[in-house]
């Protein structure tokens, strides 16, 4: 499981998980990690001791993922090995092919070690979920590496229930009703200027509601 989770974080940058599995798996990930840097810096046994924790499992870059699953099962080993058999371990496209798999350990060892050459610790963060596993309401987290997490609000946000986009809805057309409303009011003609206003009517000879009558 530890194992399965440390790839798919140094595979993706994040991997979202039950609160307790990212606590177990945070120390041997940032393990790893600290070994990767070593390897990085030309230790052998250190390289080894990563094969062994880690495994070696072959990743498609996320720009081929979509492409890489369309297609054909016989064209999918053509991506992860090469005709003499040989897993193909460096990403580079080759034997005519537009891309091939890389080597999770390479991976590691390239491109996440060097995020941290100045750093001696704390390599990855939790991130706790607002919102429960579905099924059994476990508190989920997100667990991430410093310098590839997104921002709190954009994780945690849970997505909008029908009734709120409802709601929303109609909040908004309401607000637009009463701008169009005031809009039209601010519109309305003023009288011109130099324009007297009409003189009220005469009152006729007898009448009881005139003056002095």
């Amino acid at each position: 499981m530890l194992r399965n989770l440390a790839q798919n974080l140094f595979e993706h940058g994040q991997v979202t998980t039950t609160l307790a599995k990212a606590k177990s798996a945070r120390p041997f990930c940032e393990r790893l990690i600290t070994l990767a840097k070593r390897a990085k810096a030309g230790e052998l046994p250190a390289r080894r001791r990563v094969i062994q924790l880690l495994g070696d499992r072959a990743v498609i870059d996320a720009d081929h993922q979509e492409e890489y699953e369309g297609m054909p099962l016989v064209k999918r080993r053509k991506v992860l090995r090469s005709r003499s058999g040989r897993r193909h371990r460096l990403g580079r496209a080759s034997g005519g092919l537009k891309f091939t798999a890389e080597s999770i350990v390479r991976r590691l060892i390239e491109d996440v070690a060097p995020m941290f050459a100045d750093r001696n610790g704390g390599y990855t963060r939790i991130v706790r979920l607002g919102t429960g596993r579905p099924g059994d309401n476990s508190p989920r987290a997100v667990l991430q590496l410093v310098g590839k997490e997104e921002s709190p609000g954009s994780v945690t946000r849970p997505e909008k229930v029908a009734r709120r986009k409802r709601a929303d809805a109609r909040y908004k057309a309401a607000a637009k009703a009463v701008a169009a409303g005031e809009a039209r009011k601010s519109q309305k003609p003023a009288p011109a200027a130099g324009v007297e206003a009409p003189a009220a009517p005469e009152a006729a000879p007898g009448d009881a509601s005139a003056p002095g009558a």
